[in-house]
């Protein structure tokens, strides 16, 4: 009998996977169907339409990114310098908003009264003023009320921050080879502050905007997650002479993490289209690339098809990510 329902189990579960394939097949087909209908309109009425532009040369470089790029490189490429750029932003925003949103989230549960109106007061602010509003004052404070960068203002020793952005060691090859390295430090000048990375005032307006920003929302999540955990757990481990943080960390944030993972995961997908707004403070990401190759083709219909796919395509695989460790810790919690 076992064997018979094991059988009729393994026939369902094909099943569903070849429903899905044949929906996700459907929904493909659907959509070519709809690019090649618009295409074709745009050409009956003498309009210029097609992805034959992604191959052709740029004419336009893109100054700040991890993949370079220059004018003479085709369309596709900048549209990957682009992309790159894009991941460059959303994913230290990501961490950093974790880490602060878990850390407002457990103070907005504190004793401490002043501690807990500092945290409250900062959910309340951000999450309640539109991010691209934050965005601008950021970009508009570091460009305008720092200091020039012949007077930056060393934050801890090798980090200096001025109008110009803010620089920072970083590890250089050494005469035998990548290892082990050995660290360039920034040094202030005459004329600007030299050596180490650099960091623009776009890329750093943009990331700290988006964790600022998205962190008042996982502050939350964490404390709904927190709360949702049962007063006897917490009693429990009391009893066990567990001190506040072991009980945090070992009892409740386990639980927690079965309500805060699906919550989080729709926090991390807004972040990443979110940074799209970069747009409107100069920093090269994919919107960026995207509105300069409209002006430079006409192929608008083109390029907004190109962005939706890649934002889709994004989506889909943090939501795989977060999806896949939701499983992991929705039985046995976090260990």
């Amino acid at each position: 009998m076992s064997e018979r329902r094991r059988a009729q189990g393994l026939r369902g579960k094909w099943f569903a996977w070849a429903l899905q394939a044949l929906l996700v097949a459907a929904v493909l087909g659907l959509a070519l169907w709809v690019v090649n209908h618009a295409l074709d309109v745009l050409r009956s009425r003498g309009v210029r339409s097609g992805f034959d532009f992604l191959l052709a040369p740029a004419g336009f470089d893109i100054a700040e990114g991890w993949l370079s790029f220059d004018a003479s490189q085709p369309f596709w490429r900048a549209f990957l310098a682009g992309l790159v750029n894009t991941i460059r932003a959303a994913v230290p925003a990501a961490v950093l908003s974790v880490l602060l949103g878990t850390l407002i989230g457990i103070g907005r549960l504190a004793s401490h009264t002043l501690l807990r109106g500092i945290c409250t007061a900062y959910v309340e602010v951000l999450r309640n003023v539109p991010l691209l509003v934050q965005l601008l004052m950021l970009y508009f404070a570091i460009t305008q009320l720092l200091p020039d960068s012949t007077e930056a203002i060393e934050l801890v020793p090798g980090f200096w921050l001025s109008k110009g952005g803010l620089s920072m060691p970083w590890p250089v090859a050494g005469e035998g080879g990548w290892w082990p390295p050995h660290f360039e430090w920034p040094e202030r000048g005459p004329f600007n502050v030299s050596g180490g990375a650099a960091i623009s005032p776009e890329y750093l307006a943009v990331v700290l905007a988006l964790s600022l920003y998205t962190a008042s929302y996982v502050a939350e999540i964490v404390r709904a997650g927190i709360q949702s955990v049962s007063r006897g757990q917490v009693l429990a481990a009391q009893a066990l002479g567990l001190t506040p943080v072991q009980q945090l960390r070992i009892v409740v944030l386990p639980q927690a993490l079965r309500v805060i993972v699906p919550s989080l995961t729709n926090q991390l997908l807004a972040l990443t289209k979110n940074s799209s707004l970069a747009v409107a403070v100069g920093y090269p990401e994919l919107v960026s690339v995207a509105n300069t190759s409209i002006n430079s083709t006409g192929r608008a219909f083109e390029c907004i098809a190109v962005l939706m796919c890649v934002y889709l395509l994004l989506s889909l695989l943090i939501s795989l990510g977060m999806n896949r460790y939701n499983a992991s810790v929705a039985l046995r919690g976090w260990e």
